[in-house]
């Protein structure tokens, strides 16, 4: 069985990417309104930007709290991490 890899902050990046999920399908719907291109483009970045920062928080939480700097395991990991950012 798979080891648990929940931790305390897993709730709210759930929220943040349900709220990007939110938005995705209204602009999903604005494509299909025929909304102006600057309009769809601002909302795609403001998804672009929900994402992005729930990658951050996920990552930066993972190395706060599974990595311990010991060996070259947890280093590799880090830079593979980094490579995400």
């Amino acid at each position: 069985m798979p080891e648990d890899h929940t931790h305390a902050s897993h709730p709210a990046i759930a929220t943040r990417l349900k709220r990007a999920e939110g938005h995705l399908r209204r602009v999903i719907g604005m494509i299909e309104e025929g909304r102006p291109c600057v309009d769809l483009a601002t909302q795609l970045h403001a998804v672009e930007r929900a994402v992005a920062e729930a990658k951050r928080a996920l990552i930066h939480d993972h190395i706060d709290h599974c990595l311990t700097g010991e060996g070259t395991h947890d280093l590799a990991e880090i830079k593979a991490l980094t490579k995400l950012l």
